[in-house]
């Protein structure tokens, strides 16, 4: 069975378009699967061999080795659809996978920051620096649009429309989304991008090349280091957490937090919940849906803080 392994990497490469994150999580899991098959069968595993009793033991020894319920539950998924590919070319005779129970999950409300709370975090860059300024122009993006770290890390500059204040995102699974951003945000990429130019020329001068024109500009990362280059995932955390330390808002707030800020108070503000999937670009409305768990959560503090007999 092991050899399908690498055609069925490809399938979901070429058919389902998975991210190369999401097709290295599966080659992962599915490898951790396949050797302790091999170990508890004492040989290499077959398609006979791929039942549920198989996959419950692979479960139980993910907890006896202090995996928690989240992973257990991405690695079923994994062997989940791994099986459901083998029943449908015709290489596994029963269908199984409805027979393995997926872990129950502990729902976690998701971390935000309330109103007052962003605008402390977003004026606290310099704004008498480049470098204060680009900052400036990340925080207002990501509270302004919800983006995924991801997403705001990839944007090059023609991605966005100051004039229609819009922003041209590529998502998850290489789905392209348009978000709306606000009057603050426009004036704070404004501004930083009058600096873009001394940050490319920057990265010129260390290359030897020789500042070019704007058709050149247009296809470049927005939001650079200060040598020139794309900004990466990394850094942009931590610029966030820092941040986040200097206004003392609060400790362990991630970027993806201005991301649940931003789905929250446009659900406090009346939001229809379909609108929300479409900005935050969720395939999936059950997966919006926590955020009103946050909004209930809320309410029920508000009561019980106001009510005479609460």
């Amino acid at each position: 069975m092991e050899q399908y392994l690498p055609i069925f990497l490809e399938f979901l490469k070429l058919n389902r378009n998975v991210s190369s994150h999401t097709l290295r999580a599966y080659r992962s899991d599915l490898r951790q699967f396949v050797e302790f098959s091999k170990e508890r069968l004492g040989r290499p595993i077959t398609t006979d061999d791929f039942d549920h009793r198989l996959v419950r033991s692979f479960l139980a020894n993910l907890y006896e080795n202090g995996h928690s319920r989240a992973s257990s539950a991405r690695k079923l998924a994994s062997v989940r659809s791994f099986a459901r590919y083998l029943r449908n070319e015709g290489r596994l005779e029963h269908d199984f996978v409805g027979l393995v129970s997926t872990p129950k999950l502990a729902r976690r409300m998701p971390i935000h920051l309330d109103q007052d709370e962003i605008s402390v975090l977003i004026e606290s860059p310099d704004s008498d620096t480049a470098l204060g300024r680009r900052d400036r122009a990340i925080l207002e993006l990501f509270y302004a649009s919800g983006l995924r770290l991801s997403e705001l890390v990839s944007l090059n500059v023609d991605d966005v429309n100051l004039r229609d204040q819009l922003v041209r995102v590529s998502g998850k699974g290489g789905k392209d989304r348009v978000v709306p951003f606000n009057q603050s945000t426009t004036d704070a990429i404004s501004a930083y991008l009058k600096d873009h130019r001394v940050l490319v020329n920057s990265n010129n001068q260390t290359s030897g090349q020789s500042y070019r024109p704007q058709s050149a500009v247009v296809s470049m990362p927005l939001f650079l280091n200060y040598r020139g280059g794309r900004l990466s995932s990394r850094s942009v955390d931590r610029l966030v957490r820092k941040y986040v330390v200097q206004s003392s808002v609060r400790l362990g707030v991630s970027p993806h937090a201005l991301r649940h800020s931003f789905a929250t108070h446009l659900l406090e503000r009346g939001a229809d919940l379909r609108a929300i999937q479409e900005l935050l670009g969720h395939a999936r409305v059950s997966t919006t849906q926590r955020y009103t768990h946050v909004n209930a959560a809320q309410i029920t503090a508000l009561y019980r803080r106001t009510h005479p007999r609460a």
